[in-house]
């Protein structure tokens, strides 16, 4: 009798056990027990994957609260990856909120001290000559890696600069990926830049995993970056490269210098843009409105918020307006108020949408009030993580002049969300089109139920990696995300009182696989991929399932 496995470095007896990869702990058959010496190291009963994912959901519900919770998992990803993807597969709706936004804040802040294992690569800015070295050590080889996500973890979420604990970022940012688009979990790497931090509780931590030093800017940092980059490229030609929480001042300038030159992505920029352009289209339609008509007020003028700017504002062209046109309809407020071209302390991808000072002269206030007050958008997207900012008065004024106000408080955590959606359903009596960047139950008002759809980059992004994967793209064009947010739009039943902006996330691997053939056709049609033979089937053929691999004994 032979015995053959999918990999010829499985291990046997009880170093099989402990590999998360290969394991399949009680559900070991007896034939295979005998054939990888596991006779006498596990209880006699043999038990079906199904069965595992039933015990390991009740051993979830079992925990106390949802940071509890999100550490269960990642002990469950350590010492069983299939059960762990396919537990999440099950419970996506439940548990995305969990292994990423908003728990994933808490578990950032809690990472050095529940710190267990290494998973991923952590690549120094004091040791930028062996970022090479340490991306080859993870021991994938040029054909075995679609998708790296990195992170120098400046801008996390809401909570700011956590440098190495942001691998935690990296890790469910690649578990959203497997779970909603299929993404293989083995041909993919998380990545920290550690770069330093200016947060003094980290340096004063004693047990602090990271650099125990400020964070590194300038002429080092973008060295470091560089090397990343031309080596992950070299090393894994055929992977897309995720840019994941950086801050703004670096966001958008790698984006912009890398962008034609490798096969790059920048969720915070690019996601976060194609969703809440999804969710306008949507929008539009339930308003009987067009892009042309709209004025834009983005409260947060920062990577996220701009980046919705720039889309939005590409939906406006393609509606007929001149680019110009289209850049005037924006209204970007910030710190120090609405962005007027004579301020000097502007960052290069604010400076388009700055407004003239003449045009302000008789204002009363350039804040977000004022703004309001004098500008009546239709739409207004709050990325300023300031709790409570969208006020009753400004909703109010707001939804005073439009008759379905598209109002979307996108900061996360839920804490620091500009406005609760029941109070802005009732300012605007029901009339308020609502997107939030965290999840929330429906809202009961006047005998109606209004879904409150939430702009989750999850329904976006897995899509558009598995569609740049499947179709080869040589770059992410722009022409590939607006495809992306047409087809999370196309899947809104916008006809019925009260529906949501953006699909549930209960459908999100149907929805991602939708997301991806078109990105995969947009692809082509920007020529920047081959086209496909079968666009749906080679997505359908794709998308990893969570069972275990074939260990056959003959």
């Amino acid at each position: 009798m032979t015995t053959h496995v999918t990999s010829p470095s499985v291990p046997r007896g009880r170093a099989l056990l402990r590999d998360a990869r290969y394991t399949r702990g009680t559900a070991f058959t007896a034939e295979e027990r005998a054939a990888f010496g596991l006779e006498g190291l596990l209880p006699a009963g043999v038990s079906s994957l199904e069965e595992q994912a039933q015990r390991s959901y009740e051993q979830y519900r079992a925990q106390p609260d949802d940071l509890a919770r999100n550490t269960f998992l990642a002990a469950l990803h350590d010492r069983n990856e299939v059960l762990y993807h396919r537990l999440l597969q099950q419970h996506l709706k439940e548990m995305l909120p969990v292994v990423y936004d908003p728990v994933v804040a808490q578990a950032i802040e809690r990472y050095s001290h529940e710190y267990r294992r290494p998973d991923g690569v952590y690549l120094s800015v004091d040791d930028i000559d062996g970022v090479e070295t340490a991306l080859r050590n993870y021991g994938l080889g040029a054909d075995d890696v679609d998708l790296v996500v990195a992170t120098d973890a400046e801008a996390i979420l809401g909570i700011g600069d956590w440098d190495a604990n942001g691998m935690a970022i990296s890790i469910g940012k690649l578990a959203v990926y497997t779970a909603a688009a299929g993404i293989d979990p083995d041909r993919v790497i998380p990545v920290s830049l550690d770069v330093g931090t200016d947060r003094e509780s980290l340096l004063n931590d004693p047990l602090y995993v990271g650099n125990r030093h400020s964070r590194v800017r300038g002429e080092r940092y973008d060295a470091l970056v560089a090397a990343y980059v031309e080596a992950a490229t070299n090393l894994f030609p055929k992977a897309l490269l995720h840019f994941e929480d950086f801050g703004a001042s670096n966001a958008r300038r790698i984006l912009n210098k890398y962008r034609d030159k490798a096969r790059i992505f920048n969720d915070d920029i690019q996601g976060t843009g194609a969703i809440t352009v999804a969710a306008t289209l949507a929008g539009m339609r339930v308003a009987k409105t067009q892009a042309s008509e709209q004025r834009v007020v983005i409260f947060g003028a920062g990577t996220a918020g701009m980046g919705i700017a720039d889309q939005i504002r590409m939906i406006m062209i393609g509606d007929g307006l001149s680019q110009h046109e289209a850049t005037r309809r924006f209204w970007a407020v910030d710190k120090q108020g609405l962005l007027i071209d004579d301020m000097t302390d502007l960052r290069d991808f604010q400076q388009p949408y700055a407004r003239p000072r003449s045009e302000v002269a008789g204002w009363e206030s350039t804040d977000l009030a004022g703004v309001v007050a004098n500008v009546h958008p239709t739409i207004i997207v709050g990325t300023s993580t300031v709790g409570g900012a969208f006020t009753e008065p400004i909703v109010r004024e707001m939804a005073k002049h439009v008759e379905r106000p598209l109002i979307f408080p996108l900061s996360n955590p839920t804490e620091r969300i500009e406005a609760v959606p029941a109070d802005v359903i009732k300012w605007t009596d029901g009339r308020g089109l609502v997107g939030t960047g965290t999840p929330w139950d429906p809202v009961l008002y006047k005998g109606v139920e209004y879904a409150i759809g939430q702009a989750n980059n999850a329904l976006v992004y897995p899509g558009i990696g598995l569609g740049t994967i499947v179709s080869g793209a040589e770059h992410v064009t722009d022409g590939m995300l607006l495809a992306a947010a047409e087809a999370i739009a196309s899947l809104v039943d916008v006809s019925t009182p009260g529906a949501g902006l953006l699909p549930d996330v209960e459908n999100l691997r149907t929805s991602s696989a939708t997301v991806a053939v078109a990105v995969a056709n947009q692809a082509t049609a920007d020529a920047v991929a081959e086209a496909l033979d079968d666009p749906i089937e080679a997505v359908r053929e794709a998308m990893w399932q969570a069972s275990y691999p074939d260990l056959e004994v003959s």
